[in-house]
């Protein structure tokens, strides 16, 4: 898949990057994305939902009542869950939501993610930027520059290492989501209406192992 390298003006600067098929140009296994989602999400939750059970509220402990010769129901005491103020029967305890996905499920998600997007033509790629100071305004003008509606549009902005300046530049933006080639996730993807990659970070792809381990 070839893909132009644009300038912060957003024209093309003659040079172009070659995106390996076999992770922007694979079949979407939609299924291994809703479970990466979905685990992505249930990771979020923090689980401290909490009620408080008749041996937690508060009164007497003392029964109501004898238990026979009243003409009257049997009953224990104030704390009995039938009771206003009572606890509450088999309510939720905090736990957590979060669940496991095998490595390769998980990468083929990621893969999954990447060829979507690259179908829908939503992959951009950008010249590395050299920001002297943080700027947000020079930021959104440089999107605008890509024809990215900053106002509606969602945007994830990947470079291969953090990068003060732009993160500085990007964070007060509410649709822009900045950060690094090894944090992206399946679900940053496809909640984004956009990628765009630096050129140092799109050229990871590119290397060889060997390469990419030296």
């Amino acid at each position: 898949m070839q893909i132009d390298i644009l300038n912060i003006e957003g024209k093309k600067t003659g040079r172009s990057i070659e995106l390996p098929e076999e992770i922007f140009g694979v079949e979407p296994n939609n299924h291994v994305i809703y479970l990466a989602v979905k685990q992505y999400l249930a990771a979020q939750r923090q689980g401290t939902h909490k009620v408080k059970t008749r041996a937690e509220v508060q009164g007497a402990s003392r029964k109501l009542h004898k238990q026979k010769g009243t003409g009257g129901a049997r009953k224990g005491n104030i704390r009995n869950p039938l009771y206003k103020g009572g606890g509450t029967i088999f309510g939720p305890k905090p736990h957590g939501w979060g669940f496991k996905l095998n490595r390769k499920v998980k990468d083929l998600a990621k893969i999954s993610a990447l060829s979507v997007k690259a179908k829908e033509n939503s992959i951009i790629i950008v010249e590395d930027l050299q920001l002297e100071t943080p700027k947000t305004k020079q930021f959104v003008g440089f999107l605008k520059n890509l024809n990215i509606n900053v106002e509606g549009r969602k945007t994830m902005f990947i470079t291969p290492e953090y990068n003060d300046n732009v993160y500085l530049s990007l964070r007060n933006i509410p649709t822009v989501d900045g950060t690094v080639l090894s944090d992206v996730n399946t679900y940053d993807i496809m909640n984004s209406n956009y990628i765009v990659f630096t050129e140092s970070a799109a050229k990871i792809f590119t290397e060889e192992p060997a390469e990419a381990e030296a």
